[in-house]
């Protein structure tokens, strides 16, 4: 009695491509590691730098940081399964709801260090300009698509345009760290989308012209754009060692606190910098200085490289993106984590101006957290689908 043989498949029905573990959790695994890395990071850091900041609360900052984790990465899983081509057709609500949180925010919200920056809410209080970041690249990405065929100087005034809009919105709260990162994601998404040279080198005059201006030729003619103590942090990086007690107490401080660090750190009982407060704002704006302090250069070399690794994997993402809009969202996301990084550690060893700019992931934050999971939560989507697309090519790897 001969065995039954299986039909034989016909040539034009070919198998289905072999697809990895992760492609049915929708995640890119090495940006999945090294979000959750980060996040490791963050907690044990914000464990050792506020116990003593709350009286009788020793893991204040450490239970909230955790549960802002959770839900951002409940957050990312769930936009991780949505298609992100469908954003690009809520392209004028999205601008329109990141206007309106903006302004409400302004003329709503109660001044808090100085800035009208947040909306109180039962369990955190948001800051609409960390979600606007997310919501810009999406808009901005869009706007791009639709023009990209034509890019001359009146598609890239159109962009920079509508990026100059919320970002006034923002400086006027005033929150200088944000309006930044809204410029520089503008930036990245033009020079994704292959905006000439040429057009960056008038946009670098115009801002030279802008700087001066507005530290120089407004405030002689008594009109103030910027607040004095913001004037103050954005020069006295030049020259810390004149404002030691002022202006450069800051940077100052953080110096100290990486510089006693050394290679393996001093440990969370001998930070002093830390645990004395001399260092300020440690849980947030120079939390960097405290894994210098704490851990030293091996700290911070672990920290960096998680970064690192998370940038590549943003970097990859944008080339094997299935069309030009998730290249241009990947782009601007994986550039603005770059830029908000950059200033934030050159903030902290004295080479860039105190702006306020967070560490994506590690500074403590229940806005900025959920709003870089958000993001994240889009890289993950872009991924997905385009080895989607690869596998039905028949082009799918293993491992990319």
């Amino acid at each position: 009695m001969s065995a039954t043989l299986p039909p034989i498949q016909p040539a034009s029905e070919p198998p289905p491509p072999l697809m990895p573990r992760e492609w049915h959790l929708r995640m890119d695994l090495p940006l999945l590691l090294a979000t959750l890395g980060l996040v490791a990071c963050s907690l044990v850091v914000l464990k050792g730098a506020t116990v003593d900041d709350v009286r009788g609360q020793p893991h204040y900052y450490l239970y909230r940081q955790a549960a802002y984790a959770v839900a951002g990465l409940l957050l990312m899983y769930g936009v991780s399964r949505l298609d992100y081509s469908r954003l690009r057709e809520l392209r004028y609500p999205l601008f329109g709801v990141m206007i309106v949180l903006l302004l409400i925010v302004l003329m709503l919200a109660k001044a808090t260090r100085g800035a009208h920056a947040w909306i109180p809410l039962p369990f955190f209080n948001l800051q609409p300009s960390e979600l606007g970041k997310v919501f810009l690249v999406v808009v901005v990405s869009a706007f791009l698509v639709d023009h990209v065929r034509s890019m001359n100087r009146h598609t890239t005034a159109r962009i920079m345009l509508i990026a100059l809009l919320p970002t006034m919105i923002v400086m006027a709260e005033p929150d200088l760290g944000s309006a930044l990162v809204y410029i520089a994601g503008a930036l990245a998404m033009l020079f994704v989308a292959g905006a000439p040279w040429r057009h960056f080198a008038a946009l670098s005059v115009l801002a030279a012209v802008a700087v001066a201006l507005t530290l120089v030729a407004l405030p002689k003619a008594g009109v103030e754009v910027l607040k004095p103590y913001q004037v103050d942090r954005l020069t006295a990086f030049l020259h810390p060692s004149a404002n030691k007690g002022r202006e450069g107490y800051q940077q100052q401080q953080s110096l100290i606190a990486i510089g006693s660090g050394e290679k393996t750190g001093r440990g969370v009982a001998n930070a002093t910098q830390t645990r004395l407060n001399f260092l300020p704002e440690h849980h947030t704006d120079f939390i960097f200085a405290v894994v210098g302090e704490t851990y030293g250069f091996a700290g911070g070399a672990l920290i960096l490289s998680l970064y690192a690794l998370l940038i590549w994997r943003g970097l990859r993402i944008l080339t094997i993106a299935k069309n030009l809009y998730g290249a241009l969202i990947a782009g601007g996301i994986t550039l603005m984590f770059l830029f908000q990084l950059f200033v934030n550690v050159g903030m902290c060893v004295g080479i860039m101006p105190i702006t306020g700019v967070t560490a994506p992931l590690l500074s403590y934050g229940g806005s900025s957290m959920l709003a870089t999971f958000l993001a994240l939560g889009l890289l993950h989507s872009i991924n997905a689908q385009a080895r989607e697309s690869l596998a039905a090519k028949g082009r799918t790897t293993i491992f990319q």
